[in-house]
């Protein structure tokens, strides 16, 4: 695993980045669809924590970055766990 030069100032997010960052490339290295679902929805776990984070501040710019960063990474977990479906 690499180490991650993150400019985001949060604990939170310090935790949760290197453990997503992980499971992110299992589901690029996965083969399938059904491989990636999996790991698709062990990563939508680890976004929800950050997306129900309880010291958010909106006008952070810290936290809009994370919060950012959080939605892409669901919004692309969604899609690959919809395309499980179709499989």
């Amino acid at each position: 695993m690499k180490k991650t030069d993150s400019k985001i100032d949060c604990p939170a997010f310090q935790k949760q980045e290197p453990i997503m960052e992980e499971i992110a490339a299992k589901i690029n290295g996965a083969k399938g669809v059904l491989e990636k679902a999996e790991f698709a929805e062990e990563l939508q776990k680890e976004v929800n924590v950050l997306l129900a984070c309880p010291d958010y501040n909106e006008e952070s710019t810290d936290c809009s970055n994370c919060r950012f960063i959080a939605n892409v990474r669901k919004k692309t977990t969604d899609l690959i766990i919809k395309a499980k479906k179709l499989a």
